[in-house]
């Protein structure tokens, strides 16, 4: 399951507490609101009760009462409803009628002597029931309807939901806003860490930007700088060690040149060891001025406009390839804003890998992808690269199958990583797929190469 970033989880936590801050209040208010409601209806119905209760009192204190005529003058509206128990009967406005709606036990009640209130359903509908007894035979009852307390109720209800469901897109908006400010910071931070993995390392934090984080902005800096000072440190090491190198690998050199001159003169396996002696002198040469470029490639990328076909057909000449090696395409962009020595570079080693483990190259292609990302593909007519390989062939000093299969190879395993270097100095990368037709297709992406 994929997981939520920091502002997703920041800004649920901030709707989560202000749903559940603004449902407890909705509750709390509803309940009180409901509460206060119903309690005020109740005091004023047992008032009405009690003063209609004296009215039929009075009505029946007569020799032969009317109880119909009795209850229809009493003033209640439509929300009240009257009925008498008297002599065992029902009475109500229109006539006798039974006392199903009194429950048995408010009966009991009110026929001890005592006055009684219960909230009862009616037909569906909410009702308040008063008793009041008025002699030993006689009890009145009242029913009010608490419809409109119940349809008030519903409103309330409503309303505290939606204020409930608005407090909660609130908290989630304030809580998106207060992220995308809190986190810009570390916005800040990982693009400053990019443009350092693209080697620029002259980028730095302003520690004065927020007071609240100027631990972090120093630490980061104090971090790019012994990260500099190292790097710089290993790049003089390798550099200084490369050169003086180069001093005895030119007199071995001179001197392997001079018994490779003279084999004829030398029985059989004195000139092979003479041969393999120039052979691998010539390969440590090569490795010397790997690591020198190596060393180099920690430098920022000078950016120029280059017209990167001209260039690379100059550089299959230089290998013995024909132009026509060379296609470009699609998009009319010729020029690209690299760095020519770079780029030439790369260009190089990718010939020389294709040449040593692809069986040589077959097409070379340039294209720009848009927006402005130069795309340069080359590809080999080998047995390719292994899926597992594809990765870690552009580490340092890292040889592919193909490479080991190869006894004889002349490699120093650190021409795709030269590859991968030049790339990462223009914020590009480099990789290797399958050719359709069969071989490797080694693909370098340069980003922002158009004016």
């Amino acid at each position: 399951m994929k997981r939520l970033g920091l502002r997703a989880r920041v800004t649920a936590a901030f709707a989560v507490g202000a749903l559940l801050l603004a449902a407890s209040m909705a509750l709390f208010s509803y309940d009180l609101t409901r509460h206060s409601l119903l309690e005020e209806r109740e005091r004023t119905a047992v008032r009405a009760a009690y003063f209609d209760a004296a009215v039929v009192r009075t009505g029946l204190d007569t020799e032969d009462p009317d109880v119909v005529e009795v209850l229809r003058s009493l003033d209640t509206g439509t929300g009240r409803r009257p009925l008498l128990h008297r002599d065992g009967q029902w009475h109500s406005r229109s006539a006798e009628t039974d006392g199903s709606p009194i429950p048995a036990d408010l009966q009991r009640v009110v026929r001890s002597g005592e006055a009684a209130v219960q909230r009862i359903t009616v037909a569906g509908q909410p009702t308040l029931l008063v008793g009041v007894p008025l002699s030993d035979t006689t009890s009145y009852y009242e029913l009010t309807s608490l419809r409109e307390v119940a349809r008030t109720l519903q409103v309330v209800a409503l309303t505290l939901t939606a204020v409930a469901i608005m407090t909660a897109g609130s908290g989630a908006a304030l809580g998106w806003y207060a992220t995308r400010h809190s986190v810009r910071p570390l916005t800040a931070v990982a693009d400053a860490a990019e443009r350092i993995a693209a080697g620029d390392y002259t980028t730095r934090l302003d520690a004065a930007t927020d007071p609240d984080l100027t631990r972090l902005s120093t630490s980061f800096n104090r971090m790019v700088d012994e990260l500099v000072e190292r790097i710089d440190r290993d790049r003089r090491f390798a550099a200084d060690v490369s050169h003086e190198l180069r001093s005895p690998l030119q007199t071995l050199a001179a001197a392997a040149s001079v018994l490779t001159r003279r084999r004829e003169h030398h029985d059989e396996r004195t000139a092979t060891a003479a041969r393999l002696v120039a052979e691998e002198i010539s390969r440590f040469q090569r490795l010397v001025d790997d690591l020198i470029e190596l060393a180099r490639t920690e430098q920022p990328a000078q950016r120029e406009l280059v017209d990167v076909v001209t260039l690379a057909r100059e550089t299959c000449r230089a290998r013995a390839l024909p132009d026509g090696l060379v296609a470009a395409g699609p998009g009319p962009a010729t020029e690209w804003r690299v760095d020519r020595r770079r780029f030439e570079q790369i260009l190089l080693n990718l010939l020389d890998n294709a040449a040593r483990y692809g069986g040589g190259a077959v097409a070379v292609r340039l294209s720009v992808r848009p927006p402005d990302t130069g795309v340069l593909e080359v590809d080999d007519d080998g047995p390719g690269v292994p899926a597992a390989d594809r990765e870690v062939i552009f580490d340092r000093f890292v040889r592919g199958r193909a490479a080991h299969a190869r006894a004889n190879s002349d490699g120093t395993g650190l021409g795709l990583a030269l590859v991968a270097q030049h790339a990462a100095a223009h914020g590009g990368r480099a990789g290797v797929t399958e050719r359709p037709e069969g071989g490797a297709r080694f693909r370098v992406e340069l980003p922002g190469v158009l004016p």
